[in-house]
């Protein structure tokens, strides 16, 4: 039996309303998962998993796959009924949410590596930095990448043995339930309140507050790894002194993505959270809920494509910095080249994986 709230919204036109958010999560998350299978495809034929510039990229991306094909699912079980759909739904409903945690602690993770890419160019131009504190950096970013995984599975660990021992998903997909992020608490108004019914409740909310919670905390983060960053990147330009032009590519490429992952994380989840923010707080019947619903099909679903464009969109900036300098040095006097090749011989020697670094796979 539908709750009255979403029986009146059904026959006051929701029913379009969702339609319409199911064709658009179904193709914003068959692009994201296009995206996101690129940047994997071109990790892994390039050999470059393991490289500690696109490792933690081809985490993210990863995880941005597993969440597109959860839209994917939601979308389509939206219009294909099948036996035991509130409980597939339900299940699908908290398994997404852990792919969207997972993604807001890959993407703090990502920015952090930049970060400390970004870093370890300046130390290695200025200073000699010690072998060890290279791998100290890499081992709390093997940790970090370790509980970006961990952590999200953990808190949605309540919601799964909870919710199911509890009967949560009874009424769970009501036509809309399985399109994700867009479902409502499960419990009947019009009943007495049971143990069941109230512990349904609190899942839903926890799982709400999970989300709201996780994505505070992240966008701090992040926040704060982007202002170090550009602060580290001042430093760098006043301080360094000369660079070769491709080290210049390299570096100018780092911050760029600093900067432009952290936008489009915000513009993906943005709608999301002042959408959860209204469940908690105002009426949902308003015409704000429903842009927020419409906004946010389009942006949450998407960020497998966004970063996908953010990566190819830097990696053509950095191979024509790369083109443009081989260009210079080839239109060059002999005594610019002497002269470069002068002031390149006073830098501190770097160690021989930062020379590896200035490669296409950035």
């Amino acid at each position: 039996m539908a709750l009255p709230a979403e029986a009146a919204r059904l026959d006051g036109g929701w029913q379009e309303v969702y339609s319409a958010l199911q064709w658009i999560q179904f193709t914003m998350a068959m692009l994201s998962v296009i995206g996101s299978s690129s940047i994997i495809a071109y990790a892994v034929f390039q050999n470059a998993v393991r490289s500690p510039e696109v490792r933690p990229l081809f985490y993210l991306s990863l995880s941005d796959l597993f969440l597109g094909m959860c839209w994917l699912a939601g979308a389509l079980l939206y219009s294909t009924p099948t036996s035991k759909q509130d409980l597939i739904c339900y299940n699908l409903q908290a398994t997404g949410q852990i792919f969207y945690v997972a993604s807001f602690l890959y993407t703090v993770n990502y920015t952090w590596h930049l970060y400390m890419d970004l870093k370890m160019k300046y130390n290695q131009n200025l200073f000699r930095m010690p072998p060890q504190v290279v791998d100290y950096a890499s081992c709390v970013g093997r940790i970090a990448t370790i509980s970006s995984s961990l952590i999200p599975f953990l808190l949605m660990v309540p919601v799964f043995c909870l919710g199911n021992s509890s009967n949560c998903y009874q009424n769970f997909s009501q036509k809309h339930g399985c399109l994700l992020m867009h479902t409502e608490t499960a419990v009947p108004t019009n009943e007495p309140q049971t143990l069941s019914g109230s512990v349904c409740r609190a899942m839903h909310f926890y799982g709400i507050g999970v989300f709201l919670i996780s994505f505070l905390i992240s966008f701090i983060a992040i926040l704060v790894v982007l202002s170090q960053a550009r602060g580290l990147y001042k430093r760098f330009v006043n301080a360094t002194g000369f660079l070769g032009d491709q080290q210049w590519a390299m570096i100018k490429t780092v911050e760029q993505r600093v900067i432009f992952y952290p936008i489009a994380f915000f513009c993906c989840w943005a709608p999301a959270v002042l959408l959860g923010i209204l469940k908690l707080t105002v009426s949902t019947n308003s015409k704000i809920y429903m842009a927020l619903l419409i906004l946010q099909a389009l942006t949450a679903a998407s960020q497998g494509l966004l970063n996908c464009i953010v990566y190819g969109w830097t990696q053509h900036i950095f191979l024509s910095l790369k083109r443009n300098a081989c260009r210079d040095v080839d239109t060059q006097t002999p005594l610019l080249r002497s002269q470069k090749k002068f002031y390149a011989s006073t830098l501190p020697a770097s160690p021989p994986d930062a020379e590896g670094s200035t490669s296409t796979l950035l």
